[in-house]
């Protein structure tokens, strides 16, 4: 007999409009300010932000290019590997708003560079540690719940960021499910909606 499969018990949070602003004067002039800002303005995956190089970004058509993501892999650590689909690689559109941060994160790295000289390990990554090495993912999420306490949201997950993402594309903007689809990385629109 085959065993019935557990429904994933895990609710999924969304924030509202109202709470997305609390989060973002939450996170004004934290050090991931930039992380947390792309992964509601765009509703990438945790791995794929961190996999982000900053070769990823076409500063002139305002574009963001996801081709990989950073996983812990038992026995090997942090690696990075492509996206599991492929519409998990996609090009994303970004706003003048994202593309400030940008610049203004790209300024804050190249000080935190100068500042650690010879340690300083260059892997060309968007988002990295005071010494340029890939940010781990449980340190993100240490990061992240302790950013929420400070705005006063519920306990949530950091994936939550991409729902809210989402649905606020979808519910407040009010975009087609197609286009919301694609910028998910989603293979089916089906998944979105379901989700």
């Amino acid at each position: 007999v085959e065993k019935p499969k557990i429904k994933n018990p895990r609710k999924k949070i969304t924030l509202d409009s109202n709470q997305v602003q609390a989060f973002f004067m939450a996170i004004n002039g934290e050090r991931l300010e930039t992380l947390y800002h792309l992964a509601i303005s765009t509703g990438m995956r945790q791995g794929e932000i961190l996999g982000l190089m900053w070769t990823d970004i076409d500063w002139d058509r305002k574009r963001l290019k996801i081709e990989r993501q950073i996983q812990r892999i038992p026995g090997k650590g942090l690696v990075f590997s492509p996206p599991t689909t492929d519409t998990g690689k996609r090009i994303l559109s970004l706003g003048d708003a994202t593309i400030q941060n940008l610049i203004e994160h790209k300024q804050r790295q190249q000080l935190e560079k100068n500042f650690a000289g010879d340690r300083w390990q260059e892997f060309g990554l968007i988002f990295s540690t005071s010494i340029g090495t890939p940010l781990d993912c449980s340190n993100v999420i240490h990061d992240f719940k302790r950013v929420i306490f400070k705005a006063g949201l519920p306990p949530m997950r950091f994936h939550d960021l991409r729902h809210t993402s989402i649905t606020l594309l979808l519910n407040e903007v009010g975009v087609a499910v197609k286009v919301a689809q694609t910028r998910a990385g989603h293979t089916r629109p089906s998944t979105t909606l379901d989700i």
